[in-house]
C-alpha cells in the first residue's frame, strides 16, 4: 500500500532492474511526516562524463549529485540509482550521493594535456542546485574553478538556490562563458507541489529568470517536461510569461518514461489524478510509438504523432510570438581557457 509523504514525490521504493532480492521497506509510522535524506560520499575517479549524442548541445558534462531532493516524479534520471543497488523511488531522492572530490577531480581533468575545451553542462542528470547544495557547495566551487581557468558552462535547474552564485555567474557572462536555462514545468503551483515537491515555485523561478537575465546573464526557459492533459496546456503560459521575465531562448521536452519511471509516474497518477490517469498514458502512448518510452536519437525530445506535432506546433507559434529564439542559441567563448596549475604547484616550462 502506498501513501504520501510530505516533500517526496515517489509513492513506493520498488527495487531497481538489477536487484537481485526485493526487500520490503518499513514505512515511516503514520505519526512521521517526513523521511530525512541521507548523504554518502561517491568516490568516482572521475568527474567529468563525454557523450556523442547527435541530439543534445553539449558533448561533457558534470553531475556533482547522484540522485535528487528535489524528487520530480518523472526525472528520467531515477533509473541510475539503481546501478547503486538502490530504489529509483524513494530512495532516489533520499539517499543523495555526493562527490567531495569533485574540484580535485576537475583540476586534475583540466591539467591534462590533451584536454580539449568545449562547454561543460551542469545540471544534465540532477540537479546542481538541489537542497543539499546549501549545505555542500560543490556546485559553487566548481564554478570558481572554471572561473579561475576561464572555461565556458552551462547551468540547468529549477532551484532558487542558484542566486546565491550570482556573483560568479555575472563574473563568467562578462567574459562570454555561461548560459544558463531555467527548468518551468508549470504556473500552477498546486500541481509544482505535487509534481516537483521540493523545487522552487513557478513565481519564484520566474524571478530567477528575471534577476539573471537583468544582471546579463543569457537566460533560457526549458519548459519540460510538458505532460499530456497534466501540464501541456500551460505551455503558451509559460512561454509569455518567461519572456517577459527575461528569457531569450526557449525549447520544450516531452516525458519520458525510461526503465522504471515508468510504474513510478503511473502509481502517481493514479494516486493524484485517478480519472485522468488512463487518458494521460494513453496519450504518452500515441507519442511514443505505443510504448513507454522511445530512446531513438531526436524522437526521444520531441515524441511522434499528431499530439506530439500539435505540441511542436504550438511552441514555435509561441516562441514567435513572444520573440523567443530570434537569435541563434549563445556560442560561448571557447579560446580564453587557461590551463590550472598542476596540483604539485610545479609550472610548465612550455
Amino acid at each position: 500500500m502506498t501513501r504520501l509523504i510530505k516533500g517526496r514525490g515517489a509513492l513506493s521504493n520498488p527495487a531497481g532492474r538489477f536487484a537481485r532480492r526485493d526487500v520490503e521497506p518499513l514505512e515511516p509510522s503514520d505519526a512521521a511526516e517526513r523521511v530525512l535524506t541521507e548523504l554518502k560520499p561517491d568516490r568516482s575517479r572521475s568527474i567529468i562524463t563525454t557523450n556523442q549524442s547527435p541530439d543534445v548541445p553539449f558533448s561533457q558534462s558534470i553531475n556533482p549529485y547522484r540522485g535528487c531532493e528535489h524528487g520530480c516524479i518523472y526525472c528520467f534520471a531515477r533509473p541510475t540509482h539503481a546501478y547503486l543497488d538502490l530504489s529509483p523511488g524513494r530512495d532516489f531522492e533520499t539517499k543523495i550521493h555526493f562527490k567531495p572530490d569533485a574540484v580535485k577531480l576537475l583540476r586534475r581533468e583540466l591539467a591534462e594535456p590533451g584536454y580539449r575545451v568545449s562547454p561543460i553542462a551542469l545540471g544534465t542528470n540532477t540537479d546542481p542546485y538541489q537542497p543539499v547544495e546549501k549545505q555542500l557547495g560543490l556546485t559553487r566551487a566548481i564554478l570558481e574553478l572554471l572561473l579561475e581557468t576561464r572555461h565556458p558552462v552551462t547551468l540547468v535547474t529549477k532551484g532558487a538556490l542558484i542566486l546565491r552564485d550570482l556573483d560568479l555567474l555575472v563574473a563568467l557572462a562578462e567574459s562570454n562563458l555561461v548560459s544558463v536555462n531555467i527548468s518551468m514545468t508549470m504556473l500552477d503551483p498546486e500541481l509544482k507541489r505535487r509534481l516537483e515537491p521540493r523545487t522552487a515555485g513557478p513565481e519564484k523561478r520566474l524571478a530567477m529568470i528575471r534577476e539573471l537575465s537583468s544582471n546579463g546573464v543569457p537566460t533560457s526557459v526549458l519548459a519540460a517536461p510538458v505532460i499530456p492533459a497534466i501540464n501541456d496546456h500551460e505551455l503558451e503560459a509559460i512561454l509569455a510569461r518567461s519572456a517577459a521575465a527575461g528569457a531569450r531562448w526557449a525549447a520544450y521536452v516531452l516525458l519520458r518514461l525510461p526503465h522504471e519511471v515508468a510504474a513510478l509516474f503511473a502509481e502517481w497518477l493514479q494516486q493524484h489524478y485517478p480519472l485522468r490517469a488512463e487518458h494521460v498514458l494513453g496519450l504518452i502512448r500515441q507519442m511514443r510509438a505505443g510504448s513507454w518510452n522511445d530512446a531513438r536519437f531526436h524522437s526521444r525530445k520531441i515524441g511522434c504523432g499528431p499530439f506530439a506535432e500539435l505540441i511542436r506546433q504550438r511552441f514555435e507559434r509561441a516562441c514567435r510570438r513572444h520573440g523567443l529564439n530570434q537569435q541563434g542559441s549563445p556560442e560561448l567563448d571557447t579560446t580564453s581557457f587557461q590551463k590550472p596549475a598542476p596540483e604539485s604547484g610545479q609550472l610548465a616550462l612550455l
